[in-house]
């Protein structure tokens, strides 16, 4: 492996010790004896090194794979860094991290960002610490404010960290019939009334990102969030093709609902899923859940992911009432100079007048400013 980052274990403390702004790792990692961990940058040759990496560890999510930094570059433009650590030639840790930068947010690091998951990937607590080190460098050479590492548990107990989202996941009966009796009688109701109306559900591939597009921008921007470029998902469906997938349902023709979905080894996700308004009297979102359901059974998953949701809230809710149970994640952030974590979320009220104002914008307008705003928010 090479790159612009080729640092051992001991030579990243040092640096971080002569940074303004240090990493404070936990007593216990002070006081492990130094390993012979290296971290690197992975280099092309190195990629499918990684990547089998990935593939062999139980705790691993799809945007641990290298692709996912590809898709971000091609989409974005941003810079991303993917941070390998080996011990004795052989791979131990993995770490996706992409560095944004915009006036309106500032400059900061993510691992990973538009996504659920990420952060590090590895096999013991020195690979851990070394990997993080090797980030806070990266970070503080990017001059970042900050460093975000997406967990799905504690890894880095000094860092500081929130808690303030859920993985909302249902595990998946072995059949769609089966699956179709677990589901409540008020969600099958739905469903039938769905089916009365005429909609159906189309499902393929990069061919039908257009429509899934033209659902997601109107949503988008009901909610008041600015979108994301087209590029950004047919990028997905082009590095993506054999593990990712476009459901649509029409009614008459017109989309009305559509979502992306995604999978690694048996677990299958819906990261972006919506709904026009207008079609929620024939239950037009319960009908695309339910053929997201259908086909993860009929694919063999054996777990559905409904993505993060805040608590008690309508997502929250939603979801729920399909079966799945929440899981606690868990962001760490490293800060420089101490300073306090952020706040990019739009509950916060610094950003209310935007979204009121966004939610009012014709949806033309909407589609062609969002990508601009939204490539900086992960």
């Amino acid at each position: 492996m090479s790159g612009e980052l080729a640092v051992d274990a001991e030579l990243t403390r040092s640096a971080l010790r002569t940074t303004r702004s240090p990493l404070h790792t936990t007593a216990t990692v002070e006081s492990r004896p130094l390993s012979n961990v290296r971290v690197d940058v992975a280099d092309a040759a190195a990629s499918a090194a990684c990547e089998a990496y990935v593939n062999a560890q139980p705790s691993a999510t799809a945007y641990h794979r290298p692709g996912w930094l590809r898709v971000i570059e091609r989409a974005f433009g941003h810079r991303s860094t993917y941070l390998a650590a080996t011990r004795d030639d052989a791979v131990v840790g993995v770490l996706p991290l992409v560095v944004m930068s915009s006036r309106l947010f500032g400059r900061f690091a993510v691992s990973v960002p538009f996504v659920n998951y990420g952060g590090v990937l590895a096999d013991d607590p020195d690979a851990v610490a070394a990997l993080v080190e090797a980030a806070v460098v990266a970070t503080g050479r990017a001059r970042g404010a900050y460093l975000e590492l997406r967990h799905t548990r504690r890894l880095c107990p000094s860092l500081q960290s929130k808690q303030h989202k859920v993985s909302m996941t249902l595990a998946l009966e072995a059949t769609a019939d089966a699956q179709w009796q677990a589901i409540d009688r008020k969600l099958r109701n739905q469903i039938r009334k769905a089916e009365k109306s005429g909609l159906e559900v189309r499902s393929g591939g990069i061919e039908l990102v257009p429509e899934f597009y033209r659902v997601f921008t109107r949503n988008m921007r009901d909610l008041g969030t600015p979108v994301y470029s087209v590029r950004f998902f047919e990028e997905i469906l082009s590095e993506f093709a054999d593990t990712t997938r476009v459901l649509v349902v029409t009614s008459e023709g017109r989309p009305a609902a559509a979502s992306i979905v995604h999978w690694f080894r048996d677990r299958i996700e819906v990261p972006w899923a919506s709904a026009i308004r207008e079609y929620n009297p024939v239950c037009a979102n319960v009908f695309l859940y339910w053929a997201m359901l259908k086909f993860s059974c009929e694919s063999g998953f054996a777990t559905f992911d409904f993505g993060r949701s805040t608590a008690g809230e309508g997502p929250y809710q939603f979801k729920k009432q399909w079966g799945a149970q929440p899981s606690e994640l868990v962001w760490e952030y490293w800060t420089a100079g101490g300073r306090p974590l952020p706040d990019l979320s739009p509950h916060n009220p610094k950003f209310a007048l935007a979204v009121r104002t966004w939610q009012r914008l014709p949806v033309p307008v909407a589609t062609a400013l969002g990508p601009f705003i939204v490539r900086n928010i992960p």
